[in-house]
């Protein structure tokens, strides 16, 4: 498997001659939604029930949400830790740091040693769209992957 990129323009708004520039970004092929990933369980060969399977996801999300609220990290095996995090904007005296200086809360994500071996294992290799097509969706077909027309992920 490798992953692959695109190549997009872009003019940064720091730049104050706002010369174009050309980076790489991530293809993504689009979003697996909570049903699709349930049947994808499911369908891995173990004998579960996808009720069970939504069942055990949600028991997870909510475990993870008291967790995280109750300030703890949360480790999940070769999967990763979840841990949560925000920003501050800096005060001059200790005594301005308050709630409201508190921003941008967000959940951090690490990964396991299995993401990390498959980030470092990977490959990558630029994704080419067709000059008429400059979504790369559209017509065509993705083989096994619906709704994705014109990629190809091969």
């Amino acid at each position: 498997m490798a992953l692959k990129y695109i190549v997009k323009k872009t003019v940064f708004g720091f730049d104050k001659t706002k010369t174009t520039k050309y980076v790489g970004r991530p293809l993504s092929a689009g979003t697996v939604n909570y049903s699709a990933l349930c049947d994808q369980v499911t369908k891995l060969g173990i004998v579960v029930p996808r009720s069970v399977v939504r069942m055990v996801i949600d028991s997870l999300v909510e475990v993870l949400e008291y967790n995280l609220a109750n300030h703890m990290s949360v480790k999940l095996g070769d999967f990763g830790t979840l841990r949560l995090g925000f920003s501050c904007k800096s005060q001059d005296s200790e005594d301005a740091v308050n709630a409201e200086t508190l921003r941008h809360r967000k959940i951090i994500f690490t990964p396991g040693a299995s993401f990390k071996n498959m980030l470092r294992d990977v490959s990558i290799r630029k994704f080419e769209i067709s000059k008429n097509n400059e979504t790369g969706l559209g017509s065509g077909s993705s083989g096994s992957h619906p709704g994705n027309e014109g990629i190809s992920l091969e």
